[in-house]
């Protein structure tokens, strides 16, 4: 039995499928289509076989590889899961699962949990040297997002640092301009101050006529006087 491994390098995705001789008819057509890339039809065979027994470890793993192939990875990590649970205890098969799982996990972009299905894969088949370069494929790969994040974060402080000095040096030019702006004399004043003003040039008006009247009878008496 061989697993599928995600080649990084050529960005390929090799897969085998695995079967048994007690394996119904449906299956083993499953792997004849899966092998000449009819992923779709090799699905629908996998699932007849799944209808007569649903129990079968090497229908639920085909059939995992078969959706895989047509980029359904959510549907085909639930069959790796169901593998999973019918084989708990032959680490070869779990290995190959968990593998797989990873392998899943990481095309999806979950790469935090690709990690923990392939160290899982691992602690099956300590050996597999495939599950081990994916393993350290996908932790670099976290590395990289994490310090990718790092960054966004420090770019994101910045800009709100020179955001706030922009704001504090346009406040400082409104403050110093509004310095600079000449003071305007205060024009209102009370009702009251009106009045009064206005009483007052209406007595200085009054005062001047009079006085303009009593010049003119002085200067008439004067001109009348007969000697």
């Amino acid at each position: 039995m061989k697993k599928f491994s995600l080649i990084i390098s050529l960005a390929l995705l090799m897969c085998f499928t695995v079967a048994a001789q007690q394996e119904s008819p449906d299956v083993r057509a499953g792997n004849k289509l899966y092998k000449s890339e009819k992923y779709t039809e090799a699905e629908v065979a996998y699932r007849k076989g799944l209808l007569k027994n649903p129990k079968s470890f090497e229908a639920n793993y085909n059939l995992g590889n078969a959706l895989f192939k047509q980029g359904k990875y959510t549907d085909a990590l639930e069959q790796y899961k169901n593998a999973i649970a019918l084989k708990p205890n032959e680490k070869p098969k779990l290995a190959a699962s968990f593998h797989n799982v990873g392998n899943a996990l990481l095309t999806d972009k979950k790469v935090e949990e690709s990690i923990n299905a392939y160290k899982m894969a691992l602690k099956a088949n300590p050996n597999d040297n495939e599950t081990r370069y994916n393993l350290a494929y996908a932790q670099a790969l976290l590395k990289k997002q994490q310090q990718d994040k790092d960054k966004d974060k420090d770019k994101d402080k910045d800009k709100d640092k020179d955001d706030k000095n922009k704001d504090q040096q346009k406040q400082d030019q409104q403050k110093q301009d509004q310095q600079q702006q000449p003071r305007q004399p205060k024009s209102q004043m009370s009702k009251e101050n009106a009045q009064q003003i206005l009483d007052a040039l209406m007595q200085d008006e009054k005062n001047a006529l009079e006085k303009a009247k009593k010049q003119q009878v002085r200067g008439k008496r004067s001109a009348e006087k007969d000697w």
